[in-house]
């Protein structure tokens, strides 16, 4: 219905300008709107994932991404993208933004982009349909909707020109400065705006004054329109021709700044880039006759506009027209807001229940409930609801890797701790520390090695081939005492369940074609239980639609480890229980068992 936003509007914006974004959700605070109107940020040089804002007095996150076709893919909803960048990138992140498609609405704040440009930057998205606001502007607003950036100045200037709701009035200008003052002037002798657009000031623009107003024209909360035009340009007689058609109907209040070039001897420029008569035509005085005499309100000077705009206004309220507006409630922002040390995604704590990602724990503890260890972990490290044959397989691997025997260094260290008399959480932890890249760690090695190997095409040769130029060995390979002819049940049972269970298995596939090369060089050279864990978690992510770089960030960030981590603390607790039971004495090594070579200590002068 010819809006060009509405309360459900979101928005990328490129470039980390906080101070404006920050304003963006002051706006939308204080309308009451239900999501933000900024969806993502695009701060190619940042290391963050995401930023924190205030919203009123508490705070959210607005995600960071490295690029507009990432931040697009992942917030789809997005369709208007706030250009910020410098005007030697505008072009460049325009292009690139119309390109990837999805924008309605494309604002440019910078100015200076070359002309040649430009020129083909706007073809090319009116050809494509995507409205362009500026280069060189201050952006738009749909009071009590959505607003750009730092259009309307702040808060407190914004509920005194009636910014924010929406009023009768369509304003469209080039200058973002004169856009703050009309719409206090406005707010002053009428009800304030429906919608405004500040079209910029560089003189080759993506949306003219015309094509706003015949959208506003189709706004039916827009009942009658404003138009600050200025010297320079034709633009204004498109508006002309519009309204001698018949295109456009609702009443105008017009005038172009600039009238006092006339008593200057040369061209004048006056401060944007187009504001510059190239011909009579293009002067302010020109402008303002033709207007007038086509039917446009247009006052004698721009001192007379305050009382045009009202004689307009008063006339269509007493037409009908206009009805009285319903002041909504809003919002009122904190003038202090102090910002939060810790962040939390997983849990909440704060009412009756606590939850586990928005889950109470009530509908997942209980047997009644069908959940599981599985379902929690799902929750609580994914913040995703897995699907049975994934969470049963997580409590495979849990159950898997519970122990070990007592002779494995996590095992004897907790054994050893807890006959010291320490207490069952001391105890645990010196089984824990002993957990990385000899003892467990194998289960992240192997998911990175392998899935880097059958990410880059790797022969099962070129990966032995690879894996011996960097040094390593082979994480999940090998095994002291299982081989082919004596095989390991818990690999067998964790790669049966996979062929039942899990839609496809294109890394186990993989690594048991390398698995046929280093056998045949050495019997026990098997996947062993660490390996398989590691390249089966692989699979179900891929099946679950994780991406390569979510998967790959899951492997570097320990996730691998920590199924190991839960599933040992088992074991070792239960060595730990098993020594205070049987109360035994304090541990210490026998000295037959240590080769004891002491050499008297050399003296140094």
């Amino acid at each position: 219905m010819g809006k060009l936003f509405t309360r459900d509007t979101q928005a990328i914006f490129w470039n980390n300008n906080k101070t404006a974004i920050q304003r963006m959700l002051d706006y939308d605070y204080t309308i009451k709107r239900e999501t933000p109107s900024v969806a993502a940020i695009v701060a190619p040089t940042s290391g963050n994932k995401f930023e924190k804002f205030f919203w009123g007095g508490d705070e959210i996150m607005i995600p960071l991404y490295k690029s507009t076709a990432e931040a697009k893919a992942a917030q789809p909803q997005a369709d208007v993208l706030l250009n910020f960048a410098s005007f030697r990138t505008a072009y460049d992140v325009t292009m690139e933004a119309l390109n990837i498609g999805g924008f309605k609405t494309i604002m440019i704040t910078a100015e200076g982009i070359p002309e040649r440009l430009a020129r083909g930057m706007n073809a090319y998205a009116r050809e494509l349909g995507v409205v362009v606001i500026g280069p060189a502007t201050v952006g738009a607003i749909a009071p009590g909707a959505f607003k750009i950036a730092n259009i309307g100045g702040t808060i407190e200037n914004i509920i005194n020109s009636k910014l924010h709701r929406a009023g009768s009035c369509g304003l469209v200008t080039r200058s973002g400065g004169l856009f703050n003052e009309l719409s206090n002037i406005i707010a002053i002798n009428a009800d304030g705006i429906a919608e405004g657009v500040a079209i910029g000031g560089d003189r080759f623009v993506g949306s003219v004054f015309i094509d706003n107003l015949l959208r506003m024209q189709e706004n039916p909360d827009v009942k009658y329109m404003i138009l600050l035009g200025e010297v320079g340009g034709t633009e204004e007689y498109k508006v002309i021709e519009a309204v001698k058609s018949g295109k456009i109907t609702k009443p105008i209040i017009a005038w172009c700044i600039g009238t006092i070039a006339k008593y200057y001897d040369s061209g004048v420029q006056f401060g944007h880039a187009g504001a510059s008569a190239n011909a009579e035509r293009e002067t302010a005085e020109a402008k303002n006759k033709a207007m007038a005499e086509a039917g446009i309100h247009v006052p004698a000077t721009f001192n007379d506009l305050p009382a045009k705009i009202k004689e307009v206004y008063e006339g269509l309220k007493a037409e009908g027209v206009i009805s009285e507006i319903e002041e909504p409630e809003i919002n009122i922002v904190p003038k202090v807001r102090r910002p939060k040390q810790f962040i939390c995604t997983i849990s909440d704590d704060r009412g009756e229940e606590a939850t586990y990602a928005g889950f109470p724990i009530s509908s997942v503890a209980t047997p009644d409930t069908g959940k599981g260890i599985g379902d929690v972990i799902s929750l609580l490290w994914f913040k995703k609801q897995y699907p049975k044959w994934a969470t049963d397989f997580i409590e495979t691997v849990i159950k898997t890797v519970a122990d070990h025997g007592p002779a494995v260094s996590g095992a004897h260290n907790a054994k050893v701790t807890a006959r010291a008399g320490k207490s069952v959480v001391e105890s645990l932890v010196t089984g824990l520390l002993t957990i990385g890249p000899r003892f467990g760690g194998a289960i992240d090695g192997a998911a990175k090695y392998f899935k880097y190997a059958d990410d880059n095409n790797l022969s099962p040769k070129e990966f032995l081939s690879y894996m011996k130029k960097e040094g390593v060995p082979i994480p999940g390979i090998g095994h002291r005492i299982k081989s082919l002819k004596n095989p390991d049940l818990r690999v067998t049972g964790l790669m049966n369940y996979a062929a039942e269970h899990f839609p496809s298995t294109p890394l186990l596939d993989y690594a048991r074609t390398v698995e046929a090369l280093t056998t045949s060089k050495k019997e026990n050279l098997i996947l062993n239980v660490d390996g398989t864990i590691g390249i089966l978690m692989v699979d179900m992510w891929r099946a679950l639609g994780y991406s390569e770089e979510d998967i790959n960030e899951f492997i570097e960030s320990g996730t691998l480890n920590a199924f190991f981590i839960v599933g040992r603390s088992i074991g070792f607790i239960g060595h730990v229980l098993d020594e205070k039971r049987l109360a035994m004495p304090m541990y210490r090594h026998p000295m037959d068992d240590i080769l004891y070579d002491v050499k008297k200590a050399e003296k140094i002068d």
